[in-house]
This record gives C-alpha cells, sequence and structure tokens, in this order.
C-alpha cells in the first residue's frame, strides 16, 4: 500500500529521462533548426510542400536523436558490426540489383519504397571502426591501422562505384577520423597532405590544357572532371555547367552586410539559383541575411563542433571517445564542403548543410549522430551522479 504513495509523480518520472542530456549542445541543435525552418520557408513555400516535409523531417529527426540518447555507448558499440555488416551487403545488393536514377544507381527497391544504403555507413562507419579501436585498445600497431583501412576501403569504394561522390567524401572522412583520434601517426597524414596540395596547385597551373575535352582524366569520370573545370572557370560555361556556381556567387554576394531581408531574396524568389532548397540553400539564405547571417551560422556551426569535441574529450571509455570525436568532425566536413561548394571554392559534389538543407534520409541520418553525441555525454553524467 505504501508503494502506491512513494511513486513519484508522472512529470519528475518523465523528467528522469532527461537526466544527463547536455543542455549547451540541446541549445545549439535548437538555434540551428530554428535557423533551417527560418530558411526552408522563406526558400521553399512556393515549393510544393517543402517547408511542411521539412519540419515533418525535424520531428522525426528530434524522435531518432531522443531514442537514440537513450541508449548507452555500450550497447552502440554491440551494433558496431551488425550494421556494418548489413551496410557493406545493401550496397553489394544495390551495385547488383540497385535502381537508377540520372545515372546514378544508388537506391535500392525495398517492399514499397528506394532506399539510399549510402546513408547507413555514415555512422555505421564511424561505429565499427570506434569498436575495432576499441577492442585493440593498449596494443594498437601499423597493422590495425592497415585493417581499419581495409573497412573503410570496402564501402567507400562501393559507394564511389554508384557514383556517389559526396558520399563517399563523408563516409571516408568519418573513417579518417576516428583513426586520426585512435592515433595514426602524422608520418603517415603529412606526406598525403603534400601530395594533395602539389595536386591542387598542378591542376590549377595547368588548367586550361587539361581541362580541354579530349583529354581524359585517370580514375575519374568525365562529369567529375567537368565540376573540377567548372570549379576553376565557371565562365567557360556560363548557361550550362557554371551556372549553378556562378548563381549562387550573385546571390551571396548581393546579400551584403545585413542582407536583403527575409522572404526579399530576388535571385531565390526568381528561382535563378538551382536547388535553392537542397545543396545550394546556403546562397538563398546569404541573399536574405547578408555577411551579418552567415557569421551567425558559422558561430552556431563552430559551436556546436567545439561543444562536440568537448563531450568527446570528457568521455569515459574509448570507443566513446573515438566515436563522438568523428562524429563532431563529421559536421564540420558538412558544413565546410557544403558551403565551399555554393561560394565557389570546393566542386559541387551534392552535400547538403546541416538543418539548413532539405533531405528526409539526411535529416533523420543527423538526428542519429546528435543522439550518439547525447548517449556519449549522457553516459558521462550519469557516472557523475
Amino acid at each position: 500500500m505504501s508503494g502506491m504513495f512513494d511513486r513519484q509523480p508522472l512529470w519528475q518520472r518523465a523528467l528522469r529521462v532527461f537526466t544527463g542530456f547536455d543542455g549547451p549542445l540541446a541549445l545549439v541543435v535548437v538555434v540551428l533548426g530554428a535557423a533551417g525552418l527560418m530558411t526552408m520557408y522563406s526558400a521553399g513555400y512556393d515549393h510544393g510542400t517543402r517547408f511542411v516535409d521539412h519540419g515533418r523531417n525535424m520531428l522525426l529527426a528530434a524522435g531518432v536523436m531522443f531514442i537514440v540518447a537513450q541508449l548507452p555507448p555500450q550497447r552502440l558499440a554491440q551494433l558496431a558490426v551488425p550494421l556494418y555488416v548489413v551496410g557493406v551487403a545493401l550496397l553489394i545488393a544495390t551495385a547488383v540489383f540497385g535502381v537508377t536514377k540520372k545515372g546514378a544507381t544508388r537506391w535500392l527497391h525495398v517492399g514499397v519504397i528506394d532506399i539510399q544504403p549510402s546513408e547507413i555507413l555514415k555512422i555505421a562507419m564511424p561505429l565499427m571502426l570506434a569498436w575495432w579501436f576499441q577492442r585493440r585498445e593498449g596494443q594498437v600497431q601499423a597493422l590495425d591501422f592497415a585493417v581499419a583501412f581495409l573497412l573503410l576501403a570496402a564501402p567507400v569504394g562501393l559507394i564511389v562505384k554508384q557514383p556517389d561522390l559526396g558520399t563517399a567524401i563523408l563516409v571516408l572522412a568519418a573513417g579518417l577520423y576516428v583513426m586520426f583520434f585512435a592515433g595514426l601517426s602524422w608520418k603517415l597524414i603529412v606526406p598525403v597532405l603534400l601530395v594533395a596540395a602539389v595536386a591542387v596547385t598542378a591542376v590549377v597551373w595547368f588548367q586550361v590544357a587539361i581541362c580541354q575535352p579530349d583529354v581524359q582524366w585517370p580514375l575519374m569520370r568525365d562529369y567529375q572532371k567537368h565540376r573540377v573545370c567548372t570549379l576553376l572557370d565557371p565562365t567557360q560555361d556560363p548557361l550550362g555547367k557554371g551556372f549553378h556556381i556562378i548563381q549562387g556567387m550573385i546571390a551571396i554576394g548581393s546579400g551584403g552586410i545585413t542582407g536583403k531581408g527575409f522572404m526579399n531574396g530576388t535571385q531565390t524568389h526568381l528561382e535563378f539559383i538551382p536547388e535553392r532548397t537542397t545543396d545550394f540553400i546556403f546562397a538563398a539564405f546569404s541573399e536574405e541575411f547578408g555577411m551579418a547571417g552567415c557569421v551567425a551560422l558559422l558561430l552556431g556551426f563552430t559551436f556546436l563542433i567545439f561543444r562536440g569535441l568537448m563531450i568527446a574529450s570528457d568521455a569515459p571509455t574509448l570507443f566513446s571517445r573515438l566515436l563522438a570525436g568523428a562524429i563532431t568532425l563529421s559536421f564540420f566536413t558538412y558544413a565546410m564542403v557544403n558551403m565551399g561548394m555554393v561560394t565557389g571554392m570546393l566542386p559541387v559534389v551534392g552535400i547538403p548543410l546541416p538543418f539548413i538543407s532539405y533531405g528526409g534520409t539526411a535529416m533523420v541520418t543527423l538526428g542519429l549522430a546528435l543522439g550518439i553525441l547525447m548517449s556519449v555525454a549522457r553516459s558521462k553524467r550519469l557516472m557523475q551522479s
């Protein structure tokens, strides 16, 4: 009988579910989410049901984040191998039985829907490598990094073959971040960076010669070559390949310091910006909110990244440190590559801007990643309580 009177009120029991959630991380997620909704309303209110769908996707991502945050990192570690195996198996199935759209075989028909298995690897890859290095804790050798590289190369190769260079870059980056945090030697990192710098310099220097139509680039498809050449000089094809970059830069520049104001972006609403609700939504945001809005958005992403790295540094286990660190820097990759391609600094590779761009699968993946960060932060706080 006394147990009935000792039971806590419902609101107290509900509050316990949120115990240990990281307040600063939750705050910046809410702020960036609000910025995304506001931008999507302006850019997509006359674009079918994009705004409503974007709000629905955010609610779904929030639900995924909340559920995943309840799982302790030890449970996430148990999911690493099965999720990785399923993800690679689905990629192989996509290569054999996949659905081809616009020249790319990225989708797999399952039941009544088409899924994009490569999205699974954005989370499965850092999970798998964090699990691997957790098992080798205290005895990591060069062979362990070689095995990790093979585990990384298999899905990345399958994704590149689809082809989906944007997703391949994200999966590759997530895996490399885990290897970096696991102690990959700078003696291996610096030479790769030097070779990359030399290659970029050579491409810029010999641009006129190597961008001729009859010149074939090794290991790259023609459309990938055209993207790089268009990046170097978008004015060569202003109404074709260079149209996206030119219109994006015009929109960004026309925003000035303070922007044209909410709902007043002429480049956006006159539909000069292609993909204004997805890949190039940063151009629409910049036009309406100007440099001041861009700085505020950059500060929001910077705070998110620093908070994630703080959570990673305080994580109680090697697995959770590697996983949280890799996922946090993945946010950096998303933002850097998207803003870089919209501003004409990087080739267009189809990577969304977190919280801002439209996309159901990408939003759910974002919620899953944030849920993992919350789980790591929560595990530390519960251990201290």
